[in-house]
Formats: C-alpha cells, structure tokens, sequence
C-alpha cells in the first residue's frame, strides 16, 4: 500500500521565503514539515511507500530524501555522527517522487500517481498538517478493516458559523472506533458518509464535520478521477470524484480531534507550530523557554 503527498503547490502564503526554497522544507524545530508527514504516512502497517506528488520547479525536495555520501563523511570527519546518523535516516526513507506539471487541482495531483498505487487502497496526506504521534491514518485503516475495505477520511467539527468555509459531509453515525465510546460529533465516533457538501450555508449543512486532509480511498477513485471534468475554480476537485465513488462504494469517516495535529499551512500557524513542538519537546524545551523569556523582557 501507497500514500500520497501532494507537494506541487508554490507555498504562495510563505512568500518570498519560498520563492526559492519549497514551503514543504521550511523546519519545525530540526526536521522539515515534510519528513514529519512522510513518518505519519508510514505508520500504518501495510503501507511500504510514500510517493511526493512534485514539481519539477522544485528540486530540492528530491535533493533531502537523497543519500549523500560526501555530506554525511564529511559531518562524521568533523565527530558529528549523531547528525549523520540523522541526516541519513531522513535520506533512507522509502519515499519517491512524481511530477505534476500544471496546477490543475487537488484530484489531478493524486491522479497523478495513480501508476504508483495501482490496484491497491491508498492513503493521501495533504502537507501542511501533520500529527505528531501519527495515530490518525493507523485509527483510519482499523476503521476500515472493520467495514471491509471502505474508504475512510478524517472529520473534525467545525462550529455552525464556520461550515461556509469547507466541505462537509453528510451522513449519520453508525458506531465509533474501539476504545471510544462515542456518539454524534464526538471524537471517536464513526459516521457512514451519505454525501459531501462543498461550502454550504450554516441552514443547510447536513452536519458541522469536515475533512481534515487525511483520507483512505479506493483504488476506484483513480479511474473516477481520470475522466473527471473540471469543479470549482476550475480544477479538478477530488471531492467531486469522491461523491461520484459513493455511487457503488461505501464510505466512512472518522471523527477526530484536530488538535491531534499541527498546521503550518500559515506564517502564524507554523510559528505556532514550531512553539508548540518546542514546548513538548525534552530537548528543545528548556533552551525555548530561556530564548522566549528573553525576548520577552527585550519587548516589555
């Protein structure tokens, strides 16, 4: 089994950082956004691979998961050889890359891997939101395999107010994840998906559940997305196919607390990220709250 990381994007909201540099590597403490979400992909057992949907404006995305031989000499030459130690596990991952030449949207991104995936359900993991102890996507196959093989995406609440902004699904709940005892909109709970609602109004959302850029789908949605006419701006939206999908196939969806995971899909949001890791962090906490406490003094 694959996952897929659409990369392709131009990481717009981080420029001019990111005019030469891929959004994908900007570092939450001393790894790149990234390595985090390809070790999520990972985690679930069955998954062997992870393949990077990128562009080829962006190169040195490739150039990290490569091995270098000479860098890696060269730090353990100089008695770093916990960092070369480090440096080579990031390179080492099973990670390959596939190419999306023109920004046409979320569903052909993913359709571009679709010789990678073959015949075989897949995960997709969207790049600016990983979960730091990886749980989300293992929780998303057991559901899975309890509803034999159904497609799974990850829902959290979103308040009424708010549902404008999203796609929402629709549907009811049929049971929650084993060690919950959830019901409705809780954390835990299961839902069979019945539809998806792209942005409605707060009067005619069919629930306060979105996804969250986490999903495990059939291989079918690769043939869906093929022939997949262009939605809205214009690109081919894979929600599009994935209601198509729900024409002959059953779908769940997992509700989950969001807070599981870290965005950086913001300026804000990163930093918040990076202040958040380096709190959970024994390594990083102390040397954090001693550089915050004085910076905190410099502003007073």
């Amino acid at each position: 089994m694959k996952a897929i990381i659409p990369a392709a994007g131009l990481g717009t909201r981080f420029l001019p950082a990111t005019k030469c540099s891929a959004k994908e590597l900007l570092p939450v403490l001393d790894k790149p956004v990234i390595q985090y979400v390809v070790e999520e992909a990972l985690e679930p057992e069955g998954v062997d691979g992870v393949v990077i949907i990128n562009s080829h404006d962006k190169p040195e995305i490739e150039r990290y998961f490569s091995v270098d031989d000479d860098f890696e000499s060269m730090l353990r030459s100089r008695g770093k050889g916990g960092l070369a130690d480090a440096v080579h596990a990031a390179s080492s991952l099973p990670v390959s890359f596939v190419y999306q030449d023109e920004p046409l949207g979320l569903g052909h991104a993913v359709h571009c891997a679709a010789e990678e995936v073959g015949d075989e359900p897949f995960f997709i993991l969207l790049g600016d939101y990983f979960v730091p102890d990886r749980q989300m996507c293992v929780n998303m196959a057991r559901v899975s395999e309890e509803h034999g093989g159904a497609s799974v995406i990850a829902v959290a609440p979103v308040p009424a107010d708010q549902v404008s902004r999203y796609g929402i699904i629709a549907g009811e709940c049929v049971g929650s994840l084993p060690g919950f005892d959830a019901t409705g909109e809780q954390e835990g709970a299961v839902w069979k998906v019945t539809g998806l609602v792209e942005k409605p109004s707060p009067e005619e959302a069919p629930s306060h559940l979105f996804i969250v850029g986490r999903y495990l789908l059939s291989p079918a949605i690769m043939d869906l997305l093929a022939n997949q006419g262009a939605g809205a701006g214009g690109e081919i939206q894979l929600t599009d196919s994935m209601e198509r999908l729900l024409e002959n196939e059953e779908m769940y969806a997992l509700v989950v607390d969001p807070k599981d995971g870290c965005d950086t899909g913001t300026p804000a949001a990163w930093a918040a990220t990076n202040a958040r890791m380096a709190l959970a962090s024994d390594t990083f906490r102390a040397a954090f709250l001693e550089e915050l406490g004085a910076a905190a003094k410099d502003l007073a």
